[in-house]
C-alpha cells in the first residue's frame, strides 16, 4: 500500500486533470479492471464526502474502480457508522490518507443556517440529528461575526464544518488514533469548489504540502 504523502500526490494530480478537462475515460470503464478487483481490493485513499450529486469523488480526482473507498452522507458529517466505516478501511485494506472532503454551497449547511435563524424547521428526527452535528461550526460564526451575509457565513461554515469532522476522526477513534501514531495515517481536510472543479487541501496536511 502506498503512503499517505503518494497517496496524496495522485489525488491532486488527478484533480488537476480533472480541472484541465485531461480526465481519463477509461479509468471509470475498465471492464479488466473490474474483473480483477473481483476478489481483492486495495484502495489508496479513503474520502468521507458529501452526498451531494455533483461532487463524485472518483470524477473530481480522475480514478476509476478500486482507487478509493467513499463515504457519502449529507454535510460530511461524522456519526458513529461512519468512523466505523473509516476505521474498517484503515485496518482491512491498509489505506493510509483519509480526505473529509466539503465542497462550496453545501446544501447541510444552508439548511442548517436556516434552521438557526428561524426561517424553517426541519420536522424529521433523522434530518434533524445531520443538523445537529453541522450545527456548531454555524453557531459559532453566527456568534462571533453577526456582520457577515449568508453567503460568507456559508463559505466559512463549510471549512470549519470539515476541520471539525476531520478533528472528530483523529481524536475520537481509538483504532484511528493508533493508526496515525504508529502507522502513518493522515487524515486530511479539503473542499471542492462546486464553480472551478478544484479540490483545495487546507486541514492536517504536513507542512510544505499545503496548496
Amino acid at each position: 500500500m502506498i503512503s499517505a504523502i503518494e497517496a496524496l500526490q495522485r489525488l491532486r494530480e488527478g484533480n488537476r486533470r480533472f480541472v484541465a478537462d485531461r480526465s481519463s475515460a477509461s479509468a471509470l470503464v475498465d471492464h479488466q479492471r473490474r474483473i480483477e478487483l473481483v476478489s481483492r481490493q486495495e484502495p489508496f485513499a479513503i474520502v468521507l464526502g458529501c452526498s451531494d450529486s455533483r461532487v463524485p469523488a472518483e470524477l473530481i480526482f480522475d480514478l476509476g474502480f478500486g482507487d478509493l473507498f467513499v463515504i457519502r452522507v449529507a454535510g460530511n458529517i461524522v456519526a458513529p457508522s461512519l468512523v466505523g466505516s473509516v476505521e474498517f478501511a484503515a485496518a482491512r485494506f491498509g489505506t493510509r490518507l483519509v480526505v473529509v472532503l466539503g465542497h462550496t454551497q453545501c446544501g447541510a449547511i444552508v439548511a442548517t443556517l436556516e434552521e438557526l435563524t428561524g426561517r424553517t424547521t426541519t420536522q424529521s428526527r433523522n434530518l434533524q440529528s445531520i443538523v445537529h452535528r453541522v450545527k456548531p461550526a454555524v453557531q459559532n460564526l453566527l456568534a462571533g461575526h453577526p456582520h457577515l451575509s449568508d453567503d460568507e457565513i456559508v463559505d466559512q461554515a463549510v471549512k470549519a464544518n470539515v476541520r471539525a469532522s476531520a478533528d472528530h476522526l483523529r481524536h475520537g477513534s481509538e483504532l484511528l488514533e493508533g493508526l496515525i501514531q504508529n502507522d502513518g495515517l493522515l487524515i486530511v481536510g479539503a473542499e471542492y469548489s462546486l464553480e472551478t472543479g478544484v479540490v483545495e487541501f487546507f486541514d492536517g496536511v504536513p507542512e510544505g504540502l499545503q496548496d
